[in-house]
């Protein structure tokens, strides 16, 4: 696993050992992809990584120069690769910022949203279960947490069953890579 493109292009990052199930390199080249189709550059741009593992996207979005990157992880031996990680990619001196929150996504969202992000990735273990996920994205929504043109990527197991998409998105496209697929979603917001 290394980091594809940026000022830390070619670093390679530590992985997690059982905890998680990292996404693909080939994966995370066409997220990058679709993303920067979408909003040209990273600059300017908060980024949420809900359920990071390893940190591995939330970095790669720093590295393509992200202002703000929040990583959401609960497990203790993937935030110490995280850590290990973000030393990884600080040594290239990117612009943005990185932290990482010590928890579980869903107090991360019940939380008071304290900026907005354009970019939000959602990876949670392919045994999450679709109505668990769906209040994650309620409560993003609802708890204001997401720009008015915010991009939402979720990753699922390819063998799970579309989730339903709760109020305030809209599936733009979907994507299969092999065991995973990846759903874009666009906020939907009501101004009403």
């Amino acid at each position: 696993m290394r980091i594809i493109a940026g000022v830390a292009k070619g670093r390679p990052l530590a992985s997690v050992a059982d905890a998680t199930r990292p996404t693909s390199d080939r994966a995370r080249e066409a997220i990058f992809s679709s993303l920067t189709s979408e909003f040209g550059e990273f600059a300017g741009l908060n980024f949420l990584d809900l359920f990071a593992g390893s940190g591995a996207i939330g970095l790669e979005a720093q590295s393509r120069g992200a202002s703000v990157v929040h990583a959401v992880e609960k497990d203790f031996g993937a935030q110490r690769t995280i850590n290990a990680n973000i030393e990884i990619v600080a040594a290239a001196k990117p612009a943005g910022k990185f932290q990482l929150f010590a928890m579980n996504a869903e107090q991360f969202v019940k939380s008071t949203a304290k900026m907005k992000y354009e970019i939000v990735y959602i990876d949670p273990p392919y045994d999450y279960s679709n109505s668990d996920l769906e209040e994650v994205l309620s409560n993003l929504h609802l708890g204001d947490f997401l720009s008015d043109d915010a991009l939402i990527a979720v990753e699922r197991t390819s063998r799970s069953k579309e989730p339903i998409w709760p109020i305030g998105y809209e599936l733009a496209r979907s994507k299969n890579y092999g065991q995973a697929t990846i759903y874009y979603l666009n906020h939907a917001y009501n101004h009403a």
